[in-house]
């Protein structure tokens, strides 16, 4: 501790003499004259330069030869480790000054630099904790990913940069596509650190996708409790992967374990229609029809979709046309002014052969809101009123080339799926299909007239009808819907 502070008074004096004699040299005319006991020495300004900078190096010399005779005398009178003490302060010096330089290196993006100065690092100073993270990292940056990894492996021997050690070995396999070895590593990483939430978000992921649905709503709950994640969306989240976990359940032949989770996804996330869809299956394999279409009202209710009229028509598939008009009351009227509605009224007015009951349910949303859907029904009932065929024909051209109706589709990729999906196929994105529209140039399917083509049943592919987007095909449904009807006259 003295020899430190008569080390920092030094470099203050030294400091200090160094300014004094700069000003003196500035001041100088002719040079600089020293008189000492009857001795002269002249200098000329260059020459007093030069004279100041030997001063400085024999004054440098001297504290390191005091430095170094005080650790000899100490290791004379029995400090054995005086010496080596000495000189390991040095070495530790230029350790350090080179991990500075590979820190610096590295945050400039000369890997090639930060990995020199980072191994040299290594060799001075006895911190594997401090000079390992920073030939790890260089490693990446330059792209060595073998001595990356073997590093990382050593930070896994100390308790204070195990973290780091799982993470980095974490992102490498992340890196080459080594998911069930990333999957351990997560959960580990998670382990150490719950709160993390960068490892909370690649767990999550890396159990979607290995369809671990109990796994992904334990990490949701763990990032609800540790504030990662706001509680609206977590709630909806849970309802998603309950539901995944049910459909998991069902494909294995686990009927009632998978009935409950529906239920407890279609509690948890009402506006969720596929959960509404397997809660009322799951009720008509019981044989409980009126608590099926309780089910598909209550979701009706909150949001009009096609699936769900398509599953309260499988409720009772074999009824007449009039007998499904008069059932279908409880939805349609539920929401008259929703386009869903009305295209529902208007659709099943054509099953029932009343094609001006049709027209006016349908309204003016084939103007308004002109989509393939809206425009497809006018077209039926214009051919159902024995309108000529370039009528039908032209609002057919309409229908092919107007905007799609709502499909399910990733907010992410914009991938369509014919199905709705917890994790999207195409960019592995959670929870991020909704039911929109898609952008018109998606030459994607059309949900059109869904009741009225067969008999429908809740085990076809959820009670989802899609008939493609074509003109013969859409043709082919009207002239199906022609044949049924007497010529007026």
């Amino acid at each position: 501790m003295l020899w430190s502070l008569i080390k920092i008074l030094s470099f203050v004096v030294l400091v200090t003499a160094v300014t004094f004699g700069a000003e003196m040299l500035m001041e100088a005319q002719g040079g600089v004259t020293i008189q000492y006991v009857g001795l002269e020495l002249s200098f000329g300004p260059l020459q007093a330069a030069i004279l100041v900078l030997v001063l400085i190096l024999i004054l440098w010399l001297f504290l390191k030869i005091i430095g170094l005779l005080i650790a000899l005398l100490r290791f004379i009178n029995g400090d054995e480790t005086a010496l080596s003490r000495y000189f390991d302060r040095n070495r530790e010096r230029r350790g350090f000054e080179a991990l500075s330089d590979g820190l610096m290196a590295l945050a400039s993006g000369d890997a090639r630099e930060a990995m020199t100065k980072a191994k040299k690092a290594d060799r001075l100073l006895n911190r594997p904790d401090l000079t390992n993270l920073v030939v790890a990292q260089a490693a990446v940056a330059n792209g060595d990913a073998v001595t990356a990894k073997a590093t990382f492996k050593k930070l896994l021997q100390d308790p204070k940069t195990r973290f780091v050690g799982v993470y980095g070995l974490l992102q490498q396999n992340l890196q080459a596509g080594e998911t069930d070895i990333a999957l351990k590593l997560a959960e580990h990483a998670f382990a150490l650190k719950p709160k993390h939430v960068e490892i909370q978000d690649a767990l999550l992921k890396l159990q979607a996708n290995q369809e671990d649905w109990q796994g992904v709503r334990t990490t949701l709950n763990a990032k609800l409790k540790h504030g990662a994640l706001p509680r609206d969306v977590h709630k909806r989240r849970d309802g998603v992967f309950a539901l995944s976990q049910a459909r998991e359940l069902r494909a294995e032949g686990k009927l009632e374990e998978a009935h409950k989770l529906a239920v407890e996804a279609n509690r948890i996330s009402p506006v969720l229609v596929p959960a509404a869809l397997l809660v009322a299956r799951g009720y008509l394999e019981q044989d409980k029809p009126k608590l099926a279409a309780k089910a598909l009202r209550a979701a009706w209710l909150l949001e009009p979709h096609p699936e769900l009229a398509a599953g309260f028509a499988a409720i009772v598939p074999d009824e007449s046309a009039t007998d499904r008009l008069k059932r279908f009351a409880v939805l349609t009227k539920s929401s008259p002014t929703h386009p869903e509605s009305k295209m529902l009224l208007a659709e099943l007015n054509i099953g029932a052969g009343n094609y001006q009951a049709a027209r006016s349910a349908l309204g003016d949303l084939a103007t308004s809101d002109p989509t393939m859907r809206s425009l497809t029904i006018l077209a039926a009932i214009e051919r159902g009123d024995w309108a000529d065929d370039q009528s039908v024909r032209k609002l057919l051209t309409q229908a092919i080339s107007a905007q799609r109706d709502p499909q399910w589709i990733c907010d992410n990729c914009g991938d369509v799926h014919q199905d709705w999906e917890s994790v999207c196929l195409s960019c592995e994105a959670i929870d991020s299909i909704g039911w929109k529209r898609p952008p018109r140039s998606e030459a994607v399917s059309s949900q059109m007239l869904p009741l009225i083509v067969g008999n429908m049943s809740l085990a076809d592919s959820d009670a989802t009808i899609v008939v493609p987007a074509a003109e013969v095909e859409v043709l082919d449904v009207i002239d199906g819907v022609d044949a049924e009807q007497e010529p007026k006259g």
